[in-house]
């Protein structure tokens, strides 16, 4: 959206951006932009918050009434926090990595146990809240673990399960619904996990994460300039591997 504000400014219409990424906002220059420190996917902050989600937008649109002569690109931190970005005492997550190797195989063999064990709680999940946000990929859970372990593996898919899509899309696909087979799994056992608690214990404390910063790794590494875009969509933002 920074980038395209510019577009929109070119043809004589004024443009606000609200960025996530406060780097990104600092590269592309968008004649205004407001930071908000946010989850990715919620520019507005929680979902829900109706009274400060338009705080957030009136923010952002005060900006449009700021004189120019202030200079021509104009960036602006949103002073507040996520109200709901706070950890609840109260909640335990259904499991935890409890040994195991680190070698990719079998990080991949702990990623599909470890699915296969939760699959009860994201169950009893799916039951209480009366929907899911698993499907992106058209696997059932299962079946997506199983194709990230295959490019963890090595065994790099050539004819994709969806026909549609290539490769590196199924895999982008599959990670997300295997993460959000995970975070759902962790509303199962009681009380109100934060988003920041719930991926920190989903990167720092199971085999998946541990397996994610693997293929990261590998993706990187790829002589496949495809395969090294995909690895940004792996682990988003920048967090401290498991151990490190």
């Amino acid at each position: 959206m920074s980038a395209l504000a510019h577009f929109i400014e070119e043809e004589g219409i004024a443009a606000v951006a609200i960025a996530l990424i406060r780097p990104q906002a600092e590269k592309t220059r968008p004649p205004r932009a407001l930071w908000v420190p946010f989850e990715l996917g919620r520019p507005l902050g929680p979902p829900g918050d109706v009274a400060f989600q338009k705080r957030v937008l009136r923010a952002a649109l005060d900006l449009l009434v700021v004189p120019r002569e202030q200079g021509p690109v104009l960036l602006v931190d949103f002073p507040d926090d996520d109200p709901r970005d706070v950890a609840d005492p109260a909640w335990r997550p259904p499991l935890t990595r409890s040994g195991g190797g680190d070698a990719p195989a079998e990080l991949a063999a702990a990623l599909e146990a470890e699915m296969a064990q939760l699959a009860p709680a994201y169950a009893a999940s799916c039951s209480a809240r009366m929907r899911s946000t698993v499907g992106l990929s058209r696997l059932a859970p299962a079946a997506a673990g199983a194709y990230v372990a295959s490019w963890l593996r090595g065994t790099k898919p050539t004819d994709p399960p969806a026909a549609d899509l290539s490769p590196i899309l199924m895999l982008r696909f599959a990670l997300d619904d295997m993460k959000a087979f995970y975070l759902e799994a962790a509303l199962s056992g009681g009380g109100k996990p934060s988003s920041r608690q719930q991926a920190d214990w989903f990167y720092q404390a199971t085999a998946a994460g541990a397996a994610l910063y693997a293929l990261r790794g590998a993706l990187l590494a790829s002589a496949d300039d495809r395969e090294k875009t995909a690895a940004a969509f792996v682990i988003p933002g920048v967090r401290v591997p498991p151990g490190g």
